[in-house]
């Protein structure tokens, strides 16, 4: 061991690259995102041990691959890298509004609540007509770059309101609605479908859209089911299905809460 010279640096170093390589099979673990990071680490490796093997040619021709191949990915998969980076924001967003939660009391919870009843009203009467719907909740993650391409409607939250959008014959029923600040801040909007290779067959667009709205944001995704007229909420990237209206208020009153 005595060519190996190791210092506290050196370790250091090698922990927080460690560290970084985690975080980052963390946020991509299960997307075609990861492959992408696996083929680039490969390419790195490769390019680091020909060099040390003094292969001048094939050092020279993937030095030139990494050096181009770097925007090439970026242009080609530019919608995973814009994933991947609001994946980065997001995981920023709920440590700094955890942190500080700790020092600031919000108003009281109860007054914050009472949206929900509307919500799951509207839920219910929609899963038992098989009026399929989909609703994400805003919570520390601002969602306006959804919003955006949705139709404002900046309207009070009500039973009747959230009904008459997903309607079948109503121009807005298709895409999602964004609840923010105890209002519907917009409809029609469009969500970005889970990148998962593996998902129960039974689920559909909006199962798929809910599942992908909740891996790259903090938001809570209610999905009512046009086909089984269930309700399911999606949240972190797991999905909670067929639950009863009872089991819905309890759980977004719960989750809500710890906002």
């Amino acid at each position: 061991m005595g060519f190996i010279h190791m210092t506290l640096i050196d370790l250091i170093d090698i922990v927080v690259v460690a560290a970084i390589l985690f975080q980052i099979y963390r946020l991509t673990r299960g997307t075609n995102a990861l492959r992408i990071v696996v083929g680039i680490l490969m390419v790195y490796l490769l390019w680091i041990l020909v060099r040390l093997l003094k292969m001048e040619l094939l050092s020279m021709i993937l030095g030139q691959i990494i050096g181009v191949g770097v925007i090439a990915l970026i242009v080609v998969f530019q919608p995973e890298v814009r994933r991947f980076l609001l994946l980065l924001g997001t995981q920023y967003a709920r440590r700094r509004n955890t942190i500080f939660g700790r020092f600031f009391k919000s108003r009281d919870p109860e007054v914050r609540l009472e949206w929900i009843d509307p919500v799951v009203e509207a839920c219910k009467d929609m899963a038992a007509t098989f009026t399929g719907a989909l609703i994400v909740i805003q919570r520390s993650v601002n969602l306006t770059p959804f919003t955006d391409r949705g139709v404002y409607i900046d309207a009070k939250i009500s039973a009747p309101l959230i009904k008459n959008i997903f309607f079948k014959n109503s121009p807005l029923h298709d895409g999602a609605i964004v609840l923010a600040n105890e209002r519907i801040v917009a409809a029609k909007c469009m969500l970005p479908s889970t990148e998962r290779e593996v998902v129960p067959a039974e689920f559909g667009t909006r199962h798929r859209a809910a599942l992908g709205v909740s891996e790259i944001t903090d938001a809570l995704v209610i999905v009512v089911s046009e086909e089984r007229g269930t309700i399911s909420v999606a949240r972190k990237g797991h999905i909670r299905q067929d639950l009863t209206p009872m089991q819905l208020r309890v759980h977004l009153r719960r989750i809500i809460s710890m906002s």
